[in-house]
């Protein structure tokens, strides 16, 4: 077994440089490494340019044992990439038998006319070893040079992942015995990277050298990811967790899920828990928190509605908030946004109600309530948590913020064990 297997993934084509297409493939394929214990060290993106396809091959086989190339492999004449491969391993194209009577198969079980251009991608470098794609036209190829094993395959999305993991990945575990690599990541929200980073500075340090720690930062929330290597996954999985179990007493409050969980699916799992319901009424944040929640599947359990009370008239008429209370405080308030969480729940007869109310910008503020400002309620069965928000982002960056510690105050009700006061401001 070698100690590190290090992987480089080579996307190929303007399309993606250009931005016209997203490239999704990277990611799939840096997990689907990961998984079988290959490192995935470095992503490269190189256009149709047969000369920077040449220098990239060059450079990344000085820093990778592993080079996974996708695109470039279609019938016409942008598709260079089995020409250029053939000049960087000193070879030239004849036409591999195997590729096509599959090829040929393809086509007949389809009825569709197989052209000389669909006939040429059965033509593959001689020095290659030919991988068989059963799911298109493109065959995948492999090859090694120098102590390096470089693996070419179609860039259509089924076809590589089908092509990964019904050959390539099977190959890779019997070509390398790779290492086991298992990640674990803690979903926290509620706190910063610095702060979050304090909190934990001694549990950090005291982590086994063959277990790493990544903070993953992204809009309210930071991912913690540990990351094990060794050749025994149960003794893994034993270690994560036991570092897990240590962690939780000091950031418990903030974590709120693992792995691939995220922060509404959450909040809809301890609704259905404890049998309860939720309404929201939104201002500033459009129906963005209505529009998370019934992103999974099963909502219609727990979340029965939204009022996007946008407008003040809305607040007032089909929510019920005192017009004075929105003359003598204004719509940005603590007594708004609690009339407003306060309203939803009974009007459409949850156990839960969550409101906001704010400046989401580019303009509308004000010196004392600047674009970033807004108000946050949750109301409960027994009370009304309010919260204030100093945001400082774009439009967009303050609704999906808002949405996040919306959501984020419920869970922290639901979660409460202890009753608290009436109404309470955090700030």
């Amino acid at each position: 077994m070698r100690p590190t297997i290090r992987a480089e993934i080579m996307t190929i084509g303007d399309e993606i440089l250009f931005g016209q297409i997203t490239d999704t493939n990277t990611q799939w394929i840096g997990s689907e490494l990961t998984s079988i214990g290959i490192r995935p060290i470095r992503k490269t993106s190189v256009g149709d340019n047969a000369d920077h396809i040449l220098s990239a091959l060059r450079e990344a086989s000085q820093r990778a044992d592993l080079v996974l190339i996708t695109g470039g492999l279609g019938p016409t004449k942008d598709d260079i990439t089995k020409h250029t491969l053939c000049r960087y391993f000193d070879t030239e194209l004849i036409i591999n038998e195997d590729a096509l009577e599959l090829i040929t198969g393809f086509f007949a079980k389809r009825g569709r006319a197989m052209t000389e251009l669909n006939r040429m991608q059965a033509a593959l470098p001689a020095n290659c070893t030919y991988l068989e794609n059963r799911w298109g036209t493109a065959p995948g190829m492999w090859f090694e040079k120098e102590g390096t094993l470089y693996i070419s395959m179609p860039g259509v999305p089924y076809e590589m992942k089908n092509l990964m993991e019904h050959v390539v990945l099977p190959r890779l575990k019997a070509y390398f015995n790779p290492p086991v690599i298992l990640h674990k990541v803690i979903h926290t929200v509620g706190i910063g990277e610095s702060f979050l980073a304090e909190r934990i500075e001694s549990w950090e340090d005291s982590l086994p050298p063959h277990i790493r720690l990544a903070y993953l930062p992204h809009l309210g929330q930071v991912r913690l990811r540990l990351t094990a290597t060794g050749t025994d996954r149960s003794q893994l999985e034993k270690e994560l967790a036991h570092e897990v179990e240590r962690v939780l007493p000091i950031i418990g409050h903030h974590v709120f899920g693992y792995d691939n969980d995220v922060l509404e699916q959450v909040v809809g799992q301890l609704l259905v828990s404890r049998g309860a319901t939720l309404s929201t009424a939104e201002s500033c944040s459009g129906g963005y928190i209505a529009h998370l929640l019934t992103s999974i599947p099963g909502s219609s359990r727990y979340f029965m509605g939204s009022v996007i009370s946008y407008d003040n008239a809305v607040k007032i008429r089909t929510l019920g908030v005192k017009e004075e209370t929105i003359r003598e405080n204004g719509a940005v308030s603590e007594q708004t946004v609690t009339e407003m969480a306060e309203r939803v729940r009974e009007l459409l007869g949850t156990t839960y109600g969550i409101a906001t109310s704010g400046i989401a910008g580019p303009d509308g503020g004000t010196d004392e309530k600047p674009v970033g400002t807004v108000w946050i309620a949750c109301s409960t069965p027994t009370q009304t948590i309010t919260k204030l928000l100093t945001l400082g982002g774009s439009r967009v960056q303050n609704i999906q913020l808002t949405a996040i510690h919306a959501l984020n105050l419920l869970r922290e009700q639901l979660v409460k064990t202890d009753e608290q006061p009436v109404l309470l401001h955090q700030q």
